[in-house]
């Protein structure tokens, strides 16, 4: 295994080690869990992605504008984390040169009993998304761990609005089945 020369361990002083993040940034990825449900993530910008869900448990949903938290472990290995409107919270590590990512969903209980009321293009829906959030039930937590084999990454370019602009039912069939 190669030793990284730019990862130095963090210190109160220097808290975050070096961060490039151009291996990631301004990529779409296409990746099947597991479990089957098939995502896509394009990660807009340093703090943004926008993604949609082509099939599982929320299947048909999708997102433009979700702030995350978005940083690079060591070289070639990345996290993001966010929290939606819904209550949902996501970890997602991503390892590209591997095409393997691990994902840990944290659904609240009103989404594993009523999935479907987040299928549709949530930044149209904030609110709503916040009203069912807020009447929960929140617990218990429906957690999702699962790996994932990334089957299409590809640089697209960064704030490309274009790049996730139409929900996953309106793609072309087959779109999402791509590789490379």
């Amino acid at each position: 295994m190669a030793v990284t020369t730019d990862i130095r361990p963090t210190t109160v002083e220097s808290p975050v080690p070096p961060q490039d993040l151009s291996g990631i940034v301004g990529h779409r990825f296409i990746y099947t869990y597991a479990n089957g449900w098939q995502y896509e993530m394009y990660v807009k910008n340093a703090s943004t992605i926008d993604y949609r869900i082509h099939t599982g448990h929320v299947g048909g949903r999708w997102v433009k504008d979700q702030k995350v938290d978005l940083v690079r472990l060591t070289e070639g290995v990345y996290k993001v984390s966010w929290t939606e409107p819904t209550g949902t919270s996501v970890s997602v590590n991503v390892v590209p040169a591997e095409r393997v990512l691990h994902g840990v969903i944290f659904f609240p209980h009103w989404i594993k009993e009523h999935g479907e009321r987040t299928v549709l293009f949530q930044s149209d829906h904030l609110d709503e998304m916040r009203a069912y959030r807020d009447a929960g039930p929140t617990y218990p937590i429906f957690e999702v761990p699962e790996f994932a084999h990334i089957t299409l990454f590809e640089y697209v370019g960064e704030d490309d609005e274009s790049v996730v602009a139409i929900a996953p039912g309106d793609l072309p069939e087959g779109w999402s089945d791509r590789t490379n």
